[in-house]
């Protein structure tokens, strides 16, 4: 359906006597602010990297934490709990 439009435009600008690239600019968006699009798409990107970043540290500081509390034993069974075992 979209390209059925197309093509009729097309033909209406050849009747009219529009060369290719007016009937282009006229169908196509025109980029008049490059710089200012460009300077936007980073800033964009920058803030996803930062956040990707932030949370990539967050998830690697959570698997690095240690299981066990400072100055606590790594188990609760002793040597004694099963001398008196029967």
């Amino acid at each position: 359906m979209v390209f059925k439009d197309i093509f009729q435009f097309y033909k209406i600008g050849k009747e009219l006597g529009l060369t290719k690239k007016e009937i282009n600019s006229t169908l196509l968006f025109k980029n008049r602010y490059p710089l200012i699009l460009a300077l936007m798409l980073i800033v964009i990107l920058s803030v996803f990297a930062i956040f990707f970043w932030n949370a990539a540290l967050i998830l690697y500081a959570k698997s690095t934490e240690p299981v066990y509390p400072r100055g606590t034993l790594y188990s609760s069974i002793n040597i004694k709990d099963f001398k008196d075992k029967k």
